[in-house]
């Protein structure tokens, strides 16, 4: 049969990747070797990827300056643990958003909270400034570094939104996520990434961020405590391994991450309204699935006053009654879960949603 798609593998490759891919019984298959740890939990293991998360200044760089700089020495900073085998050493930090200097601090910051002199470069750690590059363009070099770094272990992408033109396009997502599981399972490396949190609630920004609740082996999200912005606190909400306890850093005088070891969470004050839960997080997944099946009978819809209308009529048939207030809420809340996704001026009902 002729082939279409220049990107489709033919006959023969096809079977050759069905041969290595089938799972036999009686095989033997490497474990995943556990590399990165916070206290006894793995956070990170070869072949695997994970991710930071968090709002704007919550200090997402620093945290993971502490990750890069416990991986340089293979052992400990703040509670991250790293434990990478021999040829498995190299790290590349790949920075997608900020200049050259800005990038210099934070390989300054590195190799200071290790104790390394920062007038020469250390041997196994290698940064590159991608922000003058397009998306696709540093997409192609991060690729072609992982390839040619001998003994890689770790990978630091900060940050992965920058390798897409549209942070909501299913498409660009999927193909960047893809490459993460192809790079790390033909290399055998662990790459740490990290992404912005929407403003106005706790998910990860776009399509890209619910591929990556999907696909990553831990998401740690970065947060100011409430009531001290100056302190940061570091909590797992996804891990395939057992959750680590929250940890809590402050940035010290020498612009260096430390552990704030007496930090105690604050109690709330009398009479403090405690935080209004999200009710559109309390209707099972499939009342959702049939209310919007409902809302989107007739296919696409077009503009955001014709969506809510019809988010009123499809959820009004499953008994739950939405007055226009809500009903924008409501929007809000299947729009940030990517349960339906703008295209233009369309609405469209995402049916592969991940609730």
């Amino acid at each position: 049969m002729e082939k279409t798609n220049s990107n489709i593998p033919t006959s023969e490759e096809l079977k050759a990747y069905i041969d290595e891919s089938v799972i036999s019984v009686t095989g033997t298959y490497d474990q995943s070797a556990s590399v990165l740890m916070v206290d006894d939990s793995t956070i990170g293991t070869l072949g695997n990827f994970s991710a930071s998360i968090g709002k704007a200044k919550s200090k997402k760089t620093f945290n993971v300056s502490a990750i890069a700089a416990a991986a340089l020495i293979n052992g400990t900073v703040l509670h991250y643990r790293a434990c990478f085998p021999e040829g498995k050493r190299k790290i590349l930090y790949v920075d997608t958003e900020q200049g050259k200097n800005h990038c210099q601090i934070v390989l300054n910051r590195i190799l200071k909270l290790v104790g390394l002199p920062k007038d020469c470069d250390a041997d196994n750690l290698t940064m590159l400034a991608l922000r003058k590059y397009s998306p696709e363009v540093r997409l192609a070099i991060t690729e072609e570094a992982i390839g040619m770094i001998p003994d890689l272990g770790l990978v630091i992408i900060d940050g992965i939104r920058d390798f897409i033109h549209d942070i909501n396009s299913p498409g660009e997502s999927t193909v960047v996520i893809s490459k993460f599981m192809q790079w790390t399972d033909d290399r055998q490396i662990h790459i740490h990434t990290v992404l912005h949190q929407n403003k106005n609630d706790e998910h990860a920004r776009g399509h890209v961020g619910t591929e990556l609740n999907n696909k990553a082996e831990t998401v740690m999200q970065i947060e100011p405590d409430k009531d001290d912005k100056s302190i940061s606190v570091v909590e797992v909400i996804h891990s395939r391994d057992r959750e680590f306890e929250p940890f809590v850093f402050q940035v010290n005088d020498d612009s260096l991450p430390e552990l704030v070891e007496s930090y105690q969470p604050q109690e709330r004050q009398p009479g403090r309204p405690p935080k209004e839960p999200d009710p559109y997080k309390e209707i099972p997944e499939d009342t959702h699935r049939s209310a919007l099946n409902a809302a989107f009978e007739g296919g696409n819809i077009n503009g955001y006053d014709n969506l809510i209308e019809q988010l009123k009529e499809g959820y009004g048939r499953q008994g739950i009654k939405l007055g226009h207030n809500k009903a924008v809420k409501l929007a809000t809340f299947l729009s940030n879960k990517r349960m339906v996704v703008k295209e233009g001026k369309e609405y469209k009902f995402n049916r592969d949603f991940y609730y």
